[in-house]
C-alpha cells in the first residue's frame, strides 16, 4: 500500500498520518512544509511520477476561521482552486489509477439548510461567510467527477463537519472553531487573563468530528475501498449538534478559569445550523464508534497545554 498524503503537516493531515503509521503504513508526505507547492502542476506531476501511489489522501487546503476566509477571500479561492486543478492534472498524467480520497467541508452545503442530506448539498446558495472556501469544496467534487468522466479516475468524497482535536494551529484566526476556543481557554487560564473574548453570539449550532475519527474512517476505506456506498459523496455524520454557547460551557467546565467570558458580536456566526444526516453513513459504516465528545475535548485540551506557551 503506497500512500501520498497531501497536506500532511496540517491539522487533519497530521491526524491521518498518525493513524496510518499506527497501522504500519508510512505515508509519503507532501505539503508546503516539505517544499512542494501544490499549486504548481509541474511540481506535483514530477512528485507523483516519482512515487506512483495507490492512494492519494487530499488533506491540503488554504483555510482558517470565518474571519480569515472572509478577509482573505480572493487569496483563499485562488489558492484552493489552483491546488485542486493541479492535483487532478498531475494525477491524470502520473498515476490515473490511484484512488483519491477527498474530505469536503460541510460549508459546501446550502447556507440555509436545517439538516444536511447528501442528495441536497447543491440545493441552494452557500452562506456568504464561507463563500470563498465553500465554493472550492463544490469545485473539488466537480473536478473529481469530470476526471472520472474523461480519465476513469476514481475519487471518494467524504462530506465532513467541523473537526477538532490535536495538531491544529495555536493561532485562533487559523485554527478550526472548536480548537480555537480550547486554545483560548488554555492560554487564558495559564496567564490569568481577566477577560476571554469569544467570537460571535454563540447561537450557531454545529456538529463536531474528532479529527482522529476521520483518520480512522479513511483507514477503513483504504482497507476496503470497494465497499458499497462510496460511489457518491458521503456524510461523515452523527446527526447531532451543539450551539457554540453550549460548547463554551462544556469547555469552561474543564478549567478553573475565573475571568469573564465576553462575546464579540462584531465577528460573524456563519450559517445558523450545520447538522448532518447520518442515514447513509450508518448504512456504509454500521459498526463505527465515534470518540466520546468529553474524551475528545480532554485530548484537545491536553494537546494545547503540551504546546503552550503560544
Amino acid at each position: 500500500m503506497k500512500v501520498v498524503l497531501f497536506g500532511a503537516n496540517g491539522f487533519v493531515g497530521s491526524n491521518v498520518a498518525e493513524v496510518l503509521r499506527e497501522n504500519g503504513v508510512t505515508p509519503i508526505e507532501a505539503s508546503r512544509a516539505t517544499g512542494l507547492d501544490l499549486r504548481d502542476t509541474a511540481q506535483v506531476t514530477e512528485f507523483l511520477k516519482k512515487h506512483r501511489p495507490n492512494f492519494i489522501i487530499n488533506c491540503a487546503a488554504h483555510v482558517g476561521s470565518l474571519n480569515y476566509v472572509t478577509e482573505l477571500a480572493a487569496t483563499v479561492i485562488a489558492d484552493n482552486t489552483r491546488m485542486i486543478l493541479s492535483m487532478y492534472e498531475a494525477a491524470a498524467a502520473a498515476c490515473p489509477r490511484a484512488i483519491i480520497i477527498n474530505p469536503i467541508a460541510n460549508c459546501a452545503y446550502p447556507g440555509q439548510a436545517e439538516l444536511y442530506r447528501e442528495d441536497e448539498w447543491w440545493n441552494g446558495h452557500l452562506h456568504r461567510s464561507v463563500l470563498a472556501y465553500g465554493s472550492t469544496r463544490r469545485l473539488l467534487w466537480t473536478v473529481a467527477e469530470s476526471y472520472a468522466m474523461q480519465y476513469a479516475m476514481r475519487s471518494i468524497n467524504l462530506l465532513v463537519p467541523n473537526m477538532y482535536g490535536p495538531f491544529d494551529s495555536t493561532d485562533p484566526n487559523k485554527a478550526h472553531a472548536l480548537n480555537a476556543l480550547v486554545s483560548k481557554f488554555v492560554k487564558a487560564e495559564k496567564i490569568s487573563q481577566p477577560e476571554l473574548p469569544i467570537w460571535g453570539t454563540g447561537v450557531a449550532i454545529r456538529e463536531w468530528l474528532y479529527a482522529r475519527d476521520f483518520a480512522r474512517i479513511v483507514w477503513d476505506i483504504m482497507l476496503l475501498p470497494d465497499r458499497p456506498g462510496l460511489d457518491q459523496p458521503l456524510n461523515i455524520a452523527q446527526n447531532d449538534g451543539l450551539s457554540v454557547k453550549e460548547l463554551v460551557d462544556i469547555i469552561q467546565a474543564k478549567f478553573d478559569y475565573r475571568g469573564k467570558v465576553v462575546w464579540d458580536h462584531s465577528k460573524p456566526d456563519g450559517a445558523p445550523k450545520k447538522v448532518m444526516d447520518d442515514t447513509r453513513f450508518r448504512q456504509v459504516f454500521p459498526d463505527f464508534k465515534f470518540t466520546d465528545f468529553e474524551q475528545g475535548i480532554a485530548n484537545t485540551i491536553a494537546y494545547y497545554e503540551s504546546v503552550f506557551p503560544y
